[in-house]
């Protein structure tokens, strides 16, 4: 898919809210400044920033967790998150400084990580986690705008986005296993998801690179443009994305995620569960 987005505008009146606001503060801007992110509210949109484009927006657990408090705090009123990078790179992974023993001032250390106990080692991983499965949640669509390298952590980052608009010059890559490590920043499900377990074997296995046009073919990437027009193409899916009735919207990503785990019966039971509420929301407008 090539050029801009094309918008279908409806809607079905005011936003519906699908779910109770956070009661969690929003993380301030100079925290978010000490670890390389900026986030902008802009109404029904959020869009958060990889601020580090002097280190290719490489990725830190400071920056995982304040992503966790972020995605635990965002407003009920945001519709779509987009999570893009600063400059000519979406992210070039984990700052592989962390793996050697000096680090980098400041932040966990990943090589003092693998010599702790089990349950310290899993409970840390699961905190990290947090900062990237929050972008799964209903509540919101969310959309990764990729320009340059995705690598290891930044892969990741942009599969646990709903969509992926992706410039020409994209790159993909999952670099852990040539590292010695495994992606475990929650990003195989997606990846086998949406690509199959045997292609997403070969992808991770070989940690070789997926150029942009390859990933459009996949199913990775929702569109892919010139970079010149990488801005104005995610803000025609902005515009799309909010043009729907939030409450639908809401409800729809609730039943695609689970439609691939639940038998048939299930599923229509919560189809219908769901037809339901967005009957009785619909009628309570008058």
């Amino acid at each position: 898919m090539r050029g801009r987005v094309s918008v279908a505008r409806t809607s079905l009146g005011p936003m519906s809210t699908g779910s109770s606001p956070s009661t969690t503060p929003f993380p301030d801007t100079e925290r978010l400044s000490r670890v390389g992110l900026r986030a902008e509210l802009d109404g029904a949109v959020l869009t958060v920033t990889l601020d580090r484009p002097q280190r290719r927006n490489s990725q830190t657990p400071g920056q995982w967790h304040a992503l966790g408090d972020l995605g635990a705090s965002v407003p009920d009123e945001v519709r779509v998150v987009v999570v893009r990078g600063e400059g000519a790179t979406f992210s070039a992974g984990l700052d592989t400084r962390l793996l050697g023993p000096d680090g980098v001032p400041g932040e966990d250390s990943v090589h003092d990580l693998m010599r702790g106990d089990d349950q310290h080692v899993l409970d840390t991983i699961d905190a990290y986690q947090r900062g990237f499965t929050w972008l799964g949640d209903p509540r919101f669509v969310s959309v990764a705008q990729v320009r340059g390298h995705a690598i290891g952590a930044g892969f990741q980052l942009a599969l646990a986005c709903d969509l992926r608009v992706v410039a020409e010059d994209a790159l993909f890559c999952m670099k852990e296993p040539a590292l010695g490590l495994v992606p475990d920043l929650a990003g195989t499900k997606p990846l086998v998801e949406l690509v199959g377990y045997s292609r997403a074997l070969e992808i991770c296995a070989t940690a070789r690179f997926l150029g942009a046009e390859e990933a459009r073919h996949l199913g990775l990437a929702t569109a892919v443009v010139p970079g010149d027009d990488l801005e104005a193409t995610t803000a025609d899916l902005v515009e799309a994305l909010l043009s729907s009735d939030a409450g639908a919207v809401r409800e729809t990503k609730a039943l695609l995620q689970s439609a691939g785990s639940l038998g048939l019966e299930e599923q229509r039971l919560r189809e219908r569960q769901a037809q339901l509420r967005r009957f009785r929301a619909l009628t309570a407008r008058g």
